[in-house]
């Protein structure tokens, strides 16, 4: 079954036949990520900038090819997960339920939109396991809601020198009709450079004005934008 798999991935895109060989390893809950069971008030959809992260990736490389850095994902955003929020800072829900490892199938309906599947492991055991009961639906509800955001022309904004985060956020807002600058927030690294986009998601999973508790960087900061 495995090299069936496999078969139709690598006729479908290369990077998919790379995703589905990886094997994932168990992701639990520790001792700094406990498990939490709290309400959940609303949600986040983490977008990556694949292009910073798999530069990211060459100047710090680890074994093996990272797949988010394989043909088309490697210039545009992957999902990195959907994750439930909670009332404030370090009350959000997590490793709500014990899970096993996923299987071949369970991957194939997450690897499009996160083509890492040890990544995909670690976000239904540390946030899917408090949304959903089983990983395909999750996958499948941080899909649909994935496909739903449309990304501004980042090639154009790589290149605007000074841009602050407010003018970033309008611009990635502005393609996406009911949203405002204010529903998302910017991971950038340590040098200001876009790592992620977080959208926040009220618990009809729309787009809401982030709660102030959530931090990011702040509008006036200075962003830069590594080229698809």
């Amino acid at each position: 079954m495995r090299w069936l798999l496999i078969l139709v991935a690598a006729l479908l895109t290369p990077s998919l036949a790379v995703a589905q060989i990886a094997r994932t390893h168990a992701e639990l809950p520790s001792g700094d990520q406990p498990v939490r069971r709290v309400p959940t008030t609303g949600y986040t959809l983490s977008l990556i900038w694949t292009p910073e992260h798999c530069y990211s990736s060459q100047r710090h490389p680890r074994d093996g090819a990272d797949p988010e850095c394989i043909g088309a994902s490697a210039h545009g955003f992957t999902l990195h997960g959907l994750w439930p929020d909670g009332a404030g800072p370090n009350l959000w829900p997590q490793y709500c339920h014990p899970v096993g490892l996923l299987t071949d199938a369970q991957i194939a309906a997450g690897v499009r939109a996160t083509p890492a599947p040890q990544l995909l492991q670690h976000e239904w055991a540390k946030h899917g396991s408090c949304m959903a009961s089983d990983p395909v639906s999750y996958f499948t509800l941080e899909d649909r809601l994935y496909d739903g955001i449309h990304a501004p022309d980042m090639a154009m904004l790589s290149h605007r020198r000074g841009m602050t985060v407010g003018a970033f956020q309008t611009a990635f807002a502005a393609v996406n009709p009911g949203m405002s600058a204010d529903m998302m927030r910017l991971n950038l690294n340590k040098q200001g450079w876009l790592s992620e986009v977080w959208i926040c998601l009220g618990l009809d999973k729309r787009p809401r004005a982030c709660p102030a508790a959530q931090g990011g960087a702040q509008p006036g900061d200075r962003v830069k934008v590594s080229a698809p």
